[in-house]
């Protein structure tokens, strides 16, 4: 029972947190509502007896990523008053690219094969070992496209911070 309430707990921190993520105009608000909804979500993985995956979603998210994500709040500016507004070559390549990356995301989950979800152990499920012959075997494509998804978005950031020149 205990548990129970944990989990709903948790999980209300996260769906409060991801729901200000979104609706907060400051974007500094949003980026430590973030960081909440992060460790809320690393509280799920120790219920999980997931304790490596825990430490490591911490120290990957609301560690190195977050950081990243303030200084980019930080370099851009998000004054509207004071922002050029970008030509419109910018936005169709942008919006071109977006459709291209959709449509090799929806070309990949098409040929998956979805399959009943087993879930592992409990006594087997934070081990370093056992997590990556998983990801490195049954999550193999999941994880090369969020490797994809990252070079994106840092090039869409380098994008998003270049300086126009007149």
């Amino acid at each position: 029972m205990n548990s129970q309430i944990i989990f709903f707990i948790l999980a209300a921190i996260s769906i409060l947190s991801a729901l200000f993520v979104v609706f907060t105009k400051n974007p500094i608000y949003s980026v430590i509502s973030l960081i909440v909804c992060f460790f809320s979500i690393a509280g799920h993985y120790i219920m999980l007896n997931a304790q490596f995956l825990a430490i490591v979603h911490i120290i990957v998210y609301a560690g190195a990523i977050m950081v990243l994500m303030l200084f980019t709040v930080m370099l851009l500016n998000l004054n509207k008053d004071s922002e050029p507004h970008k030509p419109l070559l910018y936005k169709i390549a942008a919006m071109i690219s977006g459709g291209l990356m959709l449509l090799v995301l929806l070309a990949s989950m098409r040929s998956a094969q979805l399959g009943p979800y087993s879930s592992p152990a409990y006594s087997e499920s934070g081990f370093v070992q056992n997590v990556g012959m998983v990801l490195f075997t049954d999550f193999l494509l999941p994880f090369e496209m969020t490797s994809v998804l990252f070079i994106a978005a840092m090039i869409g950031a380098v994008v998003l911070a270049k300086k126009e020149v007149n």
